[in-house]
């Protein structure tokens, strides 16, 4: 039984549980058929005030998969927030509708102001530049299914490691399996914030390498997860403009990389990654898509189970 109700952040997930929603993930993917009905009458409430293509769709789908519904709006022009309630009245009201919660925000503690005046669970589907933690449950049911463990790796992280939500998480979600090495991989302007580097690595002992090239970084990698420079962070378009094309990985740096390495990245791509890299067995992100969407599915099986307990 998980320890939590809501789901707000990396840091909610104590190793126990995030090896528990792994496990039965990997149980729905193998015999889906089994949890077909295991939400027949429940309701899932999908509120995102800020654009998603794969999240929102990942957790309708992962809904619909367990024999649920599904209510909610991709526009927050279609909520009462455009008429002027606040985000407080607007949990207050859905949750009296549904079952469970997922948000996406662009504020951060977005889903922590919610989860304190909702009567169902909240899951946090991203909020600003904060938190992603179903994207980190994605990734790591990813890396299990494909690398078989969780420990041991040697994990490069390029491209925008500042403003990244989903590196912040997964970086965070990592560190609590042991014998893992990582290697951050970003330009000057966006490297890993000091407080991601004190909170997770210092206070942990976990060691871990800063470079600019991404060239000289792959060849001994495990996994290596790409981002992409996120335009909408920035403030400065000309500053977008210059750090863009920072990393672009294809083929050809490719070549020394190891047989069994793991290419992850959470999407959308814009040119970070060359489509001439989509047909090589490394590359892993379209099923990475898909294991998000029974990532999801186990979390709101197991949110529900704590809050029925």
């Amino acid at each position: 039984m998980l320890k939590i109700k809501n789901l707000l952040s990396a840091e909610d997930l104590f190793k126990d549980d995030l090896l528990e929603i792994i496990d039965l993930a990997e149980d729905i993917m193998k015999s889906p058929e089994k949890f077909s009905n295991y939400c027949n009458g429940k309701l899932l409430g999908t509120l995102f005030f800020e654009p998603s293509t794969r999240t929102r769709l990942s957790f309708e789908s992962a809904m619909l998969r367990l024999g649920g519904s599904v209510e909610g709006f991709s526009n927050p022009k279609a909520s009462s927030q455009a008429k002027g309630e606040s985000l407080q009245d607007t949990i207050r009201t859905v949750s009296q509708y549904v079952d469970v919660i997922a948000m996406r925000h662009p504020q951060e503690g977005a889903a922590k102001l919610s989860s304190e005046t909702s009567d169902c669970p909240i899951i946090n589907a991203g909020d600003g530049g904060h938190q992603h933690p179903t994207q980190t449950l994605t990734d790591i049911l990813t890396i299990s299914t494909y690398k078989k463990r969780l420990e041991g790796l040697k994990i490069g992280i390029c491209g925008d490691l500042k403003y990244g939500r989903t590196v912040h998480s997964l970086l965070k979600v990592m560190t609590l399996f042991d014998n893992n090495e990582y290697v951050l991989i970003s330009p000057e302007e966006l490297k890993l914030p000091n407080y991601i580097k004190k909170s997770v690595f210092e206070k942990n002992n976990i060691e871990y390498v800063e470079k600019r090239s991404l060239d000289n970084s792959i060849d001994d990698l495990d996994i290596l997860y790409m981002t992409r420079i996120q335009k909408e962070r920035f403030f400065s378009d000309n500053q977008y403009t210059r750090l863009k094309d920072s990393y672009v990985l294809n083929r050809e740096k490719l070549a020394n990389a190891k047989k069994d390495l793991a290419i992850l990245h959470p999407l959308p791509r814009v040119n970070e990654i060359d489509k001439d890299v989509d047909d090589d067995p490394r590359a892993l992100y379209f099923q990475q898509v898909k294991c998000g969407m029974y990532a999801r599915m186990a979390l709101i099986i197991k949110l529900l189970e704590a809050n029925n307990d």
